[in-house]
């Protein structure tokens, strides 16, 4: 059977790339690092991992048990957290991962409700995109993911429950109120890392003309910065507009391209006691945005004829 500890050790070292950040992680040795890796090499009768140069690097066996090691651990700290909640919530913790500007606006709130109704409980929060969100999620490292798609978006894993939060409308952003995409096909656009643009893109192949980016930053204040100078047009969303919103900035809204906002749970139901109060939580702070008016700064178009949530595969709907 394998060690636990074993398994801690060529997590760490798969993640830091190198035996000396893994021994400075996990509070070990140098030589207690590299005796526990020979160890898992004696236990499993594979070579795990191959010395190049002065350093190390996993091989394809070493990064298959890391990769397992990984979600294995975060089973194991999950569980540890679950059965603190079980015996009631007055101790134990939850731990969540979510996005920018669900961190700006849905989360404070929700944190915060949670915190006041039991004050005992820990309440922890990673600032990350969807797609890591959902990895800490399947490997353990946090209970709840705050994630948004959009209606081209891959189903998630296997395992992963979508509790349905929102609608949120996205809205192009420049200097003056805007008729629609098409008229900006000449614009100068600010759009987000490469992974992060891929809706923008949508949008404007579905508006008929390929977008000219000439600036790129996943950060809210900096693109609203950058159109408030009048240097290009950018896309956000409501709840980025609602963390965030500068003078100067027309927010017109894009008809039928809303992203739909989830909290993501793992495994059967039911949820364990803190991680269904934390989902509460969010819901009620979701239903509270969503009936409240859209801030009158943001000149947005009459919402007509918005889509409800797209159906996800039933694995994946709580």
């Amino acid at each position: 059977m394998l060690d636990v500890n074993r398994l801690r050790v060529i997590d760490a070292v798969a993640r830091h790339g190198s035996v000396t950040a893994a021994a400075r992680e996990l509070h070990y040795s140098q030589p207690s690092v590299t005796h526990h890796l020979a160890r898992l090499e004696a236990e499993t009768g594979a070579q795990l991992l191959q010395r190049v140069g002065r350093g190390i690097r996993l091989t394809p066996a070493g990064r298959l048990l890391a990769d397992r090691a990984a979600e294995i651990i975060g089973r194991i700290d999950a569980a540890g957290a679950e059965l603190s909640a079980h015996v009631g919530l007055t101790a134990g913790r939850v731990r969540m991962a979510g996005f920018a500007s669900a961190i700006g606006s849905l989360v404070p709130a929700a944190v915060a409700a949670l915190a006041a109704r039991h004050p005992s409980l820990e309440i922890s929060l990673t600032d990350t995109h969807p797609p890591e969100a959902i990895e800490l999620l399947r490997t353990g490292k946090v209970e709840v993911a705050v994630i948004f798609r959009y209606d081209e978006t891959e189903a998630e894993p296997a395992g992963v429950r979508l509790h349905h939060l929102l609608d949120d409308p996205v809205y192009v952003l420049s200097q003056r109120r805007e008729r629609g995409l098409a008229a900006l096909r000449d614009a100068t656009w600010i759009a987000g890392c490469d992974r992060c643009r891929s809706h923008l893109l949508t949008m404007c192949a579905d508006a008929g003309f390929d977008p000219r980016i000439g600036y790129s930053s996943d950060d809210m204040v900096v693109m609203q910065a950058l159109v408030a100078a009048g240097l290009g047009v950018a896309t956000q969303s409501g709840l980025a507009l609602r963390a965030h919103h500068i003078e100067g900035v027309v927010a017109t809204e894009v008809p039928r391209s809303e992203r739909h906002i989830y909290v993501a749970t793992y495994g059967e139901p039911p949820d364990p006691p803190a991680t269904a109060a934390l989902v509460a939580a969010l819901a009620e702070a979701a239903a509270a945005v969503s009936s409240a008016a859209v801030p009158a700064s943001v000149q947005g178009r009459p919402r007509t004829g918005r889509k409800s949530a797209p159906a996800v595969p039933a694995r994946a709907i709580a």
